[in-house]
């Protein structure tokens, strides 16, 4: 894998570019041009359903996937929506996620347990990413409880059993770097979606050291406003584009140190 930089589409209608009307048409083309720019930077696009969702965008959200899929084939396509509920609904969720909207794959939230997951998993093919280690401090009461095997390592450890077809990821925020670590020696070479870099101010090289897997790779990291938003102007596709190449680039660094005997574990 060239790339482990996943881009997030999240539009905000009112920090569009001059030029986008502040709806789901203005946000489908804003995303459009954002995706093009970086493609040849990344390996996944994240486009976030509830940013959708609130300018009554859903067929823009459906449209964006069929886009990448048609004109950027060989890209991931990860709906983020942290979808979580009793086993019927969560069918429903699925056939939402991966037939209405043909994601790749989807964020699901594991706190109903196995029922909530398994609906998943009966779309084979069909990646399915489970929240584990956020990367919101005001999560921590929840997941660091209790002290001596807390619950994020419970969920990164059941991950295991659900994983019968290698289907499953985890979400581990980049602003908890010791925490990745732990994650990754507990699954092995799962797959961790990262987000938290940019904005929230993970960084890259402690991610890259805390969570590559046994090939330095088994990583998405993620950004979006960082990306999306790196310029306000009628340059903002080059600037995402610039700021995507500045994030692979980093991240290739970091990945060479690996290779140097530079890691942290």
């Amino acid at each position: 894998m060239s790339s482990l930089v996943c881009v997030g589409l999240d539009p905000i209608p009112e920090r569009l570019p001059a030029g986008f009307s502040p709806d789901a048409e203005g946000c489908l083309a804003f995303c459009k041009a954002i995706v093009d720019a970086t493609a040849p930077h990344v390996a996944a696009f994240k486009p976030q359903a509830a940013h959708f969702a609130a300018v009554a965008g859903e067929n823009a959200l459906a449209t964006l996937i069929d886009y990448i899929h048609v004109r950027h084939p060989r890209h991931v396509v990860l709906l983020d929506a942290k979808r979580g509920d009793i086993d019927s609904t969560a069918e429903r969720y699925a056939i939402e996620a991966f037939v209405r909207y043909g994601a790749d794959a989807v964020t699901v939230s594991p706190f109903l347990g196995d029922d909530c997951i398994r609906p998943y998993l009966d779309h084979p093919g069909k990646g399915v990413i489970v929240l584990c280690r956020t990367s919101n401090s005001s999560g921590d009461w929840l997941q660091l409880q209790p002290e001596q095997d807390p619950i994020y390592l419970q969920i990164a450890r059941r991950a295991l059993t659900w994983n019968e077809h290698g289907d499953i990821g985890l979400v581990v925020g980049a602003t908890y770097p010791q925490e990745m670590q732990r994650v990754r020696d507990l699954v092995g070479d799962m797959p961790i979606l990262v987000p938290g870099v940019g904005a929230q101010g993970g960084r890259i090289d402690a991610v890259v050291a805390a969570g590559a897997d046994s090939r330095q790779e088994g990583l998405l990291i993620s950004a979006s406003r960082s990306i999306l938003f790196a310029s306000a102007e009628a340059d903002f596709a080059q600037a995402a584009a610039r700021e995507a190449e500045r994030m692979k680039t980093e991240i290739a660094l970091a990945r060479q140190g690996l290779n140097q005997g530079g890691a942290l574990r």
